[in-house]
């Protein structure tokens, strides 16, 4: 027994009409997202923020917040990095930087420097305690 085969359709078998497009207004029609500038508005001074910068909440949202600031002080309740927040937020991190400046200046948030590992002490200091742990 021999599969059904298809047919092909021929242009000239198709309606030239071009589906119909929802009418402006209507309920459930999604709107257009917004311009990046519009979420940070102006453009002023900003905090020296790096990308491993922590973020850490210090309130919760205040009812004046933006949807952006109000999303980023619920996900700041742990230390959390720039580049996460700007992950998970999916927005640049021009953009979340001018958002955190706007916290920072308002107390919500507090930024931390990242934990960096020491230096390796001296290799003569070292070898002072391997030579001092093998005369014991």
């Amino acid at each position: 027994m021999t599969p059904p085969q298809r047919r092909r359709r021929h242009p000239s078998q198709e309606t030239a009409e071009p589906p119909p497009k929802p009418a402006p207004g209507k309920a459930g029609e999604t709107k257009a997202p917004e311009r990046l500038y519009v979420v940070a508005g102006p453009d002023g001074e900003r905090a020296d923020i790096d990308l491993v910068t922590l973020i850490v909440a210090r309130a919760d949202p205040p009812p004046s917040a933006t949807p952006e600031q109000a999303a980023m002080l619920r996900l700041c309740t742990a230390p959390i990095s720039v580049a996460e927040l700007s992950a998970y937020l999916s927005l640049p991190f021009s953009v979340v930087t001018v958002l955190l400046t706007e916290l920072l200046t308002a107390e919500l948030v507090q930024a931390r420097a990242p934990i960096v590992r020491q230096a390796l002490p001296d290799r003569s200091l070292l070898e002072a305690v391997m030579h001092g742990l093998q005369r014991l």
